[in-house]
């Protein structure tokens, strides 16, 4: 069985830690686009109650 150097462990180890970094980050960037989705259906569903709410204070247009 062949064994592996430190060198070639030492930059396993900083391989390793790069991938979980990159993950992190990919995790990161993905959870704050699910909150931006989130935060955008929000503002509109409450600007659609907002529209609802001026459209029922408003006078009936009678002449």
């Amino acid at each position: 069985m062949e064994s592996t150097s430190a060198v070639e462990q030492a930059v396993q180890a900083r391989i390793t830690a790069a991938r979980i970094r990159v993950q992190a980050a990919a995790k990161r960037r993905e959870d704050l686009a699910q909150a931006r989705r989130r935060g955008l259906a929000r503002r509109h569903a409450q600007k659609l109650r907002n529209q609802a709410a001026r459209r029922q204070e408003q006078p009936p247009d009678t002449p």
